[in-house]
């Protein structure tokens, strides 16, 4: 678990964004490929996100699939 500090509140990795919203990892990229989500951060290889940005995200796909 990662749990780095930005600006904006602390930073998740992906494998954490996707657990809190109930999705796979593969969901997550996929929301940042369609521009639903940015990474806020960084740590080694793996980006990070601010958990308002997830939940943000979840809900414009879901807005969007149904």
């Amino acid at each position: 678990m990662s749990a780095a500090r930005g600006d904006g509140g602390p930073l998740i990795t992906g494998e954490l964004a996707a657990a809190e919203v109930s999705v796979s990892a593969a969901t997550i990229r996929k929301w940042v490929q369609l521009g639903h989500l940015a990474a806020a951060g960084r740590q080694g290889r793996r980006h990070l996100y601010r958990l308002e940005d997830v939940f943000a995200a979840e809900r414009t796909a879901r807005r969007r699939a149904g």
